[in-house]
């Protein structure tokens, strides 16, 4: 008669079946009330002003004339496209930015690599080497453009000194591969620390039995660990790439955006503030945030595959 009466509690939705579901209801409540201020900050900070960037890219807006404000249509749009400075800076940022991730990738497996082994110091060696990640970019590009990259007084001409080479103007010469230089110093331990993680999320017990089958260190690194780091390469790839689209430091303090290191983000400084233009500045940035985020959303998906695909054991 019990097992009776509690089928029929189920059947008509009371009994603990209707108090399971109130509580669900009451933590789902309680997780929305949770995330609700964070999700207006985040509206508040991003959304509002990504908005009123969309409202000034429809204003004719000249800062010499700001009386002579006007609503401009597409033309601002038009100007992006048809001015020939909007494809260059392009080309550049992805110049800059692709060769920066290329050599910073290979440089953070480098020494994922070394990290991963033990030996002592290895808790300071991993601080070391990610202190560069930490320092502001501002800072970073002030200390390569005067320590290091200076004819005059840099370490880098400095070494070449020695060596009877003589001294090379980095920052005026090669702009563009000065702002790789210091991308390239900033992102390796970003690199490194995606690689070392899936360095060490590696299962132990496949290395140890390939090497007792007779496989020596590059045949295991070539056919194991490489195929393993894949998905971990692609994740730094395409994170490292939404974070150095948007470079702008490096290019006003070293360069100037001179010859082929004006990037986009760049471009719209100089639009707004050195050409005065606000609404085409604006644009600008709209078309820059589009791009941004058709990079970042492939990024997040990858992310997602990361931490839902099963991986190995960890050591």
């Amino acid at each position: 008669m019990t097992a009776v009466a509690a089928s029929d509690l189920e059947r008509t939705g009371t009994g603990p079946t209707i108090n399971a579901s109130r509580m669900e209801r009451s933590e789902r409540s309680f997780a929305r009330k949770i995330v609700i201020p964070a999700f207006a900050v985040a509206i508040i900070v991003t959304q509002i002003p990504f908005l009123a960037t969309i409202y000034y890219s429809f204003q004719n807006w000249d800062l010499a004339r700001p009386e002579a404000r006007s609503f401009a249509w597409f033309h601002n749009y038009a100007a992006v496209v048809t001015n020939g400075a909007f494809l260059p800076a392009l080309l550049n940022t992805v110049v800059i930015v692709g060769s920066s991730v290329i050599v910073s990738l290979v440089l953070g497996l480098l020494l994922a690599m070394l990290l991963d082994r033990k030996f002592p110091g290895r808790a300071v060696a991993r601080t070391l080497l990610i202190t560069p990640f930490l320092v502001m970019p501002a800072a970073s590009a002030l200390i390569w453009k005067w320590s290091l990259l200076d004819a005059n007084v840099g370490m880098i001409n400095w070494a070449f000194g020695l060596v009877h080479i003589p001294p090379v103007a980095w920052n005026t010469d090669f702009p563009g591969m000065t702002v790789v230089f210091v991308l390239t110093w900033q992102y390796t331990p970003f690199m490194m620390l995606i690689l070392l993680a899936g360095l060490q999320s590696q299962s132990g017990e496949m290395l140890e039995a390939a090497q007792v089958d007779g496989a020596g260190p590059l045949r295991i690194f070539r056919t194991m660990t490489l195929p393993h780091l894949r998905t971990y390469a692609e994740l730094a790839i395409l994170l490292g790439t939404v974070l150095m689209v948007q470079v702008f430091d490096p290019v006003n303090i070293m360069t100037g955006g001179a010859g082929h290191s004006k990037t986009l983000s760049y471009l719209l400084y100089e639009r707004a503030f050195i050409g005065q233009q606000v609404g085409e500045a604006a644009a600008y940035g709209v078309v820059t945030v589009i791009v941004t985020i058709a990079v970042a959303t492939v990024a997040l998906r990858t992310l997602f595959r990361v931490f839902t695909e099963e991986g190995g054991g960890g050591r």
